[in-house]
């Protein structure tokens, strides 16, 4: 699936990812491929982007939403740090 994650100033990430792990506002859920449709508020937490094979970033936001559909996930975080 693609994800994309935005913040108000600029793109931070794009690509192919085999799983995005979320921190919601009733708590932390991950959205896989072909994933139903979902737009959650986010917290303030760690977003954890996994590719394909072991590879796994960590990207600590604060707040925003989340859209999945299509196997499109669109994050928009109010402000973001790449751990």
């Amino acid at each position: 699936m693609i994800l994309e994650i935005l913040t108000p100033d600029k793109k931070v990430f794009e690509g192919e990812v085999t799983s995005v792990t979320l921190p919601g506002t009733l708590g932390s859920f991950e959205i896989l491929n072909h994933h139903a449709p979902i737009i959650s508020t986010l917290e303030d937490g760690k977003l954890i982007v996994r590719g394909g094979g072991k590879t796994e970033d960590v990207y600590l936001i604060h707040g925003g939403v989340v859209e999945a559909n299509n196997n499109k996930v669109i994050v928009l975080a109010e402000g973001i740090t790449h751990r």
